[in-house]
């Protein structure tokens, strides 16, 4: 595995939407590269395309024109089986809203993607105790969703999306339903998976607080993409 090599590349992608008879433009020509290692976070205000370029990355849209490149196969390429077995393989993903179901266990709901997926169940039960421990909720894992606070249910949130070893985490605002202490905890939890075990984090928030944490901030922008000076100049100064 070649570290240095992009996990997943944007060239030139753009999307659009038709609306009411009028066709409005949410990407323009977007290019974006993340390494394994990285931690970017993606800002901009709501509607300015966070979520939409974060469905291009994971394969669940298409783009209107351009490629995304997931270790250079064009994911347009690939038919839904394909695109299913990567997003179950090598990508994570993280939402504001926990998703939990709430009759499993912490244990259960961490451990169901390596059930879908067919894995044995001494296998399922290691890789399981594992993101547990990453995660810091051994000791919480048979409690279930509405015994856990905000925080601990966003931890099993990420313990899911990691227990599969992917090499690219999708985090759609995961702080927003959090408070400030555990919004830097999360992100804390991320920085060191990126320094720990080289995956590769992209997530948008609107909490500038939390932006010190990434090695990249990017800024989304009437359709476009760039790296945010401002929070760069701050953070090397």
């Amino acid at each position: 595995m070649n570290l240095d090599k992009p996990i997943i590349s944007v060239e030139k992608a753009a999307r659009t939407f038709e609306l009411a008879g009028e066709t409005v433009s949410v990407l323009k020509s977007i290019d974006l590269s993340v390494k394994h290692g990285e931690f970017v976070t993606l800002i901009g205000r709501s509607g300015s395309g966070k979520t939409t370029l974060l469905n291009l990355l994971s394969g669940l849209d298409s783009p209107s024109s351009g490629k995304v490149l997931f270790e250079d196969h064009n994911m347009a390429d690939l038919n839904e089986g394909k695109l299913t077995e990567l997003r179950r393989s090598k990508l994570g993903f993280v939402f504001q809203s926990f998703g939990l179901l709430p009759l499993l266990s912490a244990f259960e709901n961490v451990e169901l993607p390596l059930r879908i997926s067919g894995l044995g169940t001494r296998e399922r039960e290691k890789q399981t105790r594992k993101a547990l421990d990453i995660v810091g909720l051994v000791g919480r894992s048979n409690h279930r969703p509405y015994e856990l606070s905000g925080g601990e249910q966003q931890r099993v949130a990420i313990a899911r999306a990691i227990v599969h070893n992917p090499v690219l985490i999708l985090a759609d605002e995961p702080t927003g339903e959090l408070d400030s202490v555990n919004s830097r905890a999360i992100f804390g939890l991320f920085k060191q998976m990126v320094e720990e075990n080289n995956m590769a984090v992209v997530a948008a928030t609107h909490d500038s607080n939390l932006l010190e944490m990434s090695d990249r901030v990017l800024r989304l922008s009437e359709g476009y993409i760039e790296e945010d000076a401002t929070y760069g100049q701050r953070f090397r100064d």
